[in-house]
């Protein structure tokens, strides 16, 4: 078996979110970045189903190579492969 999880790179919740230009640009200095909440549920029962059932886990996440600590934290936490689809912020 073969699980696909889809997974975020957000602000984490205990950081200090500031706005730029007139409160209406994101400024993310100093902001920490995890992975959201539900997709670390999704990892953590695919690994479970990985080791149970002997399937095979690949993280996939959509942004920058400033996610990467984000899918490297996926790869850690059990799944074995991670695909980043490159998109620039709009």
């Amino acid at each position: 078996m073969k699980i696909l999880v889809c997974i975020t790179h957000v602000p984490d919740t205990t950081s200090r979110i500031a706005f730029t230009d007139g409160d209406t640009k994101f400024d993310s200095n100093g902001v920490q970045y995890i992975i959201g909440a539900y997709d670390d549920y999704a990892i953590a029962r695919a690994v479970e189903l990985k080791e149970s059932m002997g399937a095979e886990v690949t993280v996939i996440n959509v942004g920058g190579p400033e996610s990467d600590p984000t899918i490297r934290k996926a790869l850690a936490i059990g799944a074995d492969n991670a695909i980043r689809v490159n998109a620039e912020p709009i």
